[in-house]
C-alpha cells in the first residue's frame, strides 16, 4: 500500500481522468496500491493531515512539499524547518522503518523565486483565461519568505540531516519529475498546474525513479 499526500497537483487538477493523474499513472506503472491524499490547496504541513498518515496502514508513504506553502504564503523561513521535522516525526510514530520518500515542488516559474501569496490573473480572466500570478516581492526572501527555490534547499538539507539516522528516508528534487526542459515542451496551462501530458510524463518518471530499482523497488 503507497499513501501519498500532496496538493492540487497530486490531487489531479488539469488531469484527463482520476485514473490518469500522475499518482494514480505511477501506482499502476509501479503495480502499488494507492491511497491518494492530494488535497487541493491545502499540502500545508498540517498535524492532522500527519496523524491521519500515522494512524494509516501503509507500507510506503511519500509527501510532496512547497508549492501550497508558497501561493497561500501560511508561515516563513523560521517556521519551515520545525514543520517539516514534525510532520516527518509524526509519520514515523507510526511508521518506523517504511521507506519515506520526500518530494520537492515541479518547476513552476511563477513561484522559483518569487514568494506568495498567489492570485488570479485578472487580465487573464478579462481574456477568458485562467492563470495565475505572484504577489510577492523577490526582495523578501531575505526576510523570510518561501519560494520553491527556498523549499528546495531546505528539504534536501533536512532530509540529509535526518538520514544519517533514518535510513529509510530519501529525497527527491521534482525538478526531476518536470522541469525547466518539460516546461518549455509542456507549459503548465495557467502557470501553476500540469496538463493530461505533463501528468503522465510525471507518472512515468517518478515510477521510473522510485519503484522500478528506486526507493520504493521491494515495497509496492
Amino acid at each position: 500500500m503507497w499513501l501519498h499526500h500532496g496538493s492540487s497537483i497530486s490531487h489531479g487538477s488539469d488531469a484527463a481522468s482520476p485514473t490518469t493523474t500522475w499518482p494514480a499513472l505511477t501506482a499502476s506503472l509501479g503495480g502499488a496500491d494507492l491511497v491518494n491524499l492530494g488535497l487541493g490547496g491545502s499540502a500545508l504541513l498540517d498535524p492532522f493531515t500527519a496523524r491521519t498518515m500515522r494512524d494509516a496502514s501503509a507500507d510506503l508513504l511519500s509527501v510532496k512539499i512547497g508549492i501550497n506553502l508558497v501561493n497561500s504564503d501560511p508561515m516563513r523561513l523560521r517556521a519551515f524547518g520545525p514543520a517539516v521535522h514534525g510532520f516527518l516525526d509524526t509519520l514515523r510514530e507510526g511508521h518506523t522503518d517504511a521507506p519515506l520518500l520526500v518530494v520537492s515542488p515541479l518547476y513552476c516559474p511563477l513561484h522559483e523565486d518569487t514568494p506568495g501569496p498567489g492570485a488570479f490573473d485578472l487580465g487573464a480572466l478579462g481574456e477568458g483565461r485562467l492563470g495565475f500570478r505572484a504577489t510577492g516581492d523577490p526582495a523578501q526572501v531575505a526576510e523570510g519568505k518561501l519560494t520553491l527555490t527556498v523549499i528546495r534547499r531546505e528539504l534536501e538539507r533536512i532530509v540529509g540531516e535526518r538520514a544519517g539516522r533514518d535510513p529509510h528516508l530519501y529525497y527527491l528534487d521534482g525538478r526531476e519529475l518536470y522541469g525547466e526542459a518539460d516546461f518549455a515542451e509542456l507549459p503548465l496551462p495557467e502557470g501553476l498546474h500540469p496538463d493530461a501530458a505533463a501528468h503522465r510524463r510525471i507518472g512515468e518518471r517518478f515510477a521510473a525513479r522510485v519503484f522500478d530499482g528506486g526507493p520504493f523497488a521491494a515495497g509496492a
